[in-house]
């Protein structure tokens, strides 16, 4: 399944608030949530805590959409849904020119308890692309071998994805980033004492330091809206 995410920010002369509020209560419900091919749907907000893993990113949000494969995706760009419906919404609400689209495979480090329609924990995004010279492929495993057992042992963590880039983004080039880690925490007080904590501190920030180029480490901080799900429809 195709994980994808789209980072947007507000079009100009529209407050971050203002911003959030369209997207969630108007674009989202009337237009986006209409494509079919859409199986699940969710917008991160962004909420005030810029921590000091990485730079924050300019945008103010991320859709998270679920697609079955690359034919279903291609469908619901050519529908009438999209094509009459969510793409001539968005210049009312997003700065357009500024919004970056990812399409990940996630793998899940750590469960955590059931997903709700109504979470209150918030997640930590961070955008990582490697350092210049290691290959993607060794870029992959050790994320997943090394990276995220030590991730996976951080105080108060209670669910943990990393949203590897689909192969596709590097068919010409690079992609602009590596992978997406999403981290859950039950508040902000947690989040930072996690940031905080020796294990953060002393095994997983060096490691990441090694592997990841310090200056494309790119964070935000947000809370969780699902628009479909979080059961598949």
């Amino acid at each position: 399944m195709i994980h994808q995410l789209i980072f947007a920010a507000p079009k100009p002369g529209m407050s971050a608030e203002e911003f959030q509020r369209y997207w969630v209560e108007t674009h989202a419900v009337k237009f986006a949530s209409k494509i079919k091919q859409i199986k699940k749907y969710m917008i991160d907000s962004r909420i005030a805590f810029d921590c000091d893993l990485g730079a924050p990113l300019p945008h103010q949000g991320v859709a998270e959409i679920w697609l079955k494969n690359e034919e279903e995706q291609l469908a619901s760009l050519q529908s009438p849904e999209f094509l009459e419906g969510a793409r001539l919404d968005e210049p009312r609400w997003a700065a357009f020119w500024m919004t970056l689209v990812l399409d990940t495979t996630a793998h899940e480090i750590v469960a955590g308890p059931p997903l709700t329609k109504n979470p209150a924990w918030v997640k930590l995004l961070v955008l990582l692309k490697r350092k210049q010279g290691i290959p993607l492929g060794i870029f992959r495993e050790h994320a997943l071998k090394v990276h995220a057992p030590l991730v996976a042992e951080l105080p108060g963590l209670r669910r943990y994805l990393q949203c590897h880039t689909n192969d596709g983004y590097y068919a010409i080039g690079e992609s602009r980033f590596d992978s997406a880690e999403q981290l859950w925490f039950d508040n902000v007080d947690a989040l930072k004492k996690a940031l905080a904590s020796p294990q953060f501190k002393e095994r997983v920030r060096p490691g990441l330091d090694n592997l990841v180029d310090p200056a494309q480490i790119f964070t935000m901080t947000v809370k969780e809206n699902w628009i479909i799900g979080p059961k598949a429809r």
